[in-house]
């Protein structure tokens, strides 16, 4: 150990850093979560779910040129995804190849260590909108305001975060996060399939929150995957990404004893304390941990939320379709990954 305890000093920094970002992620989706939900907004996580995104992603503030580039982006993809809903939903065939293309830039992306937050949250644009469009027609015309408020929201939920808890040091590159993998093609064109074909069994199903909840876990999920090389480091992300759906129950089962938005805040403040301190780490496992509160957020929004399918009786039925959304991802990532693999490595 160096004679100036560098070594010391730099786990100290590390640990304050940890502390003030997974305070502001606390803050923010607390806050955001329980002024969602007494403004009745219809998909109350989504505010809560960005800010998170932003928060974890960065120890400083997103700039506001980057914030209006964000919403922009949100706007003009839900647009998109809106006009390729309504033009082709009656061809399935042609509507899942687009779906299947845009997954397939995505997630090349991702794999290529590019685009941060803006692919996952394009992702979820690509999955809320063409099953509300489908699913819900009433909703239809205001899923555009509704992704753009969202991304405001948790613009504005990150800055109220920082000036809560300012930045003190000097931001530095956290390596697990962005990136690039051996074979972002092949990866990305497995990554599209399986998620396709999640989108394609809930565009059939009439239950909207399952509908919801299935597509984004697998999404979540498989952005976690490149992490684990063992195992045990799989055992870990299952388990991670089911507590946040069992803590969601129990949360929503705590809410039901006293139903009032200051009880709402506390649990929301004391999960998110300790689901996303964790995501806020310095650590490979940073990713796991900030799967499950976004597992947290959306099934327990979807219990509070006023969409149809998220009455309290259905919520034990979403814990189902999650650990079943957990299976068929490691399922078919364990096929397609080793499959494209292996067709590489003999075409060499």
């Amino acid at each position: 150990m160096p004679a100036d305890g560098r070594p010391e000093t730099d786990h100290a920094e590390a640990v304050a850093e940890q502390w003030r970002k997974g305070m502001r992620v606390a803050l923010a989706v607390s806050f955001g979560f329980t002024a969602s939900v007494a403004l009745g907004a219809i998909i109350p996580f989504l505010g809560p779910l960005f800010a998170a995104q932003f928060l974890l992603s960065s120890s400083r503030p997103m700039p506001l040129g980057k914030t209006v580039g964000m919403a922009v982006l949100i706007l003009v993809a839900g647009a998109f995804f809106m006009v390729v809903t309504g033009l082709f939903q009656d061809r399935p065939f042609t509507f899942l190849m687009l779906l299947g293309l845009i997954y397939f830039c995505c997630f090349l992306a991702q794999a290529s260590g590019k685009g941060g937050p803006a692919s996952f949250l394009v992702l979820v644009v690509a999955i809320i909108v063409p099953l509300l469009r489908v699913l819900n027609i009433e909703l239809a015309s205001s899923i555009l305001s509704i992704l753009v408020t969202g991304v405001l929201t948790g613009a504005g939920l990150t800055w109220l975060a920082h000036a809560i808890v300012p930045e003190t040091a000097v931001e530095t590159p956290q390596p697990q996060q962005g990136s690039a993998q051996a074979h972002p093609y092949l990866r990305a064109l497995a990554n599209a399939a399986i998620l396709l074909s999640t989108v394609a069994i809930c565009l059939a199903s009439d239950e909207l929150g399952a509908a919801m909840v299935i597509p984004i876990t697998v999404t979540s999920l498989l952005g976690q995957l490149d992490i684990v090389s063992s195992g045990r480091a799989a055992l870990g992300l299952v388990i991670v990404n089911l507590f946040g759906g069992i803590v969601a129950s129990v949360a929503y089962a705590v809410l039901n004893v006293r139903p009032n938005l200051l009880f709402m805040f506390v649990i929301v403040l004391v999960v998110a304390l300790l689901i996303g301190g964790r995501a806020a780490a310095r650590s490979r496992d940073a990713k796991i941990y900030a799967g499950a509160l976004t597992t947290f957020l959306i099934l327990f929004g979807l219990g509070v939320s006023p969409l149809p399918g998220s009455a309290a009786e259905s919520f034990a039925t979403r814990i189902l379709y999650v650990a079943a959304a957990i299976l068929y991802t490691f399922v078919t990532a364990g096929l397609l990954w080793t499959r494209a693999e292996g067709k590489l490595s003999r075409a060499r």
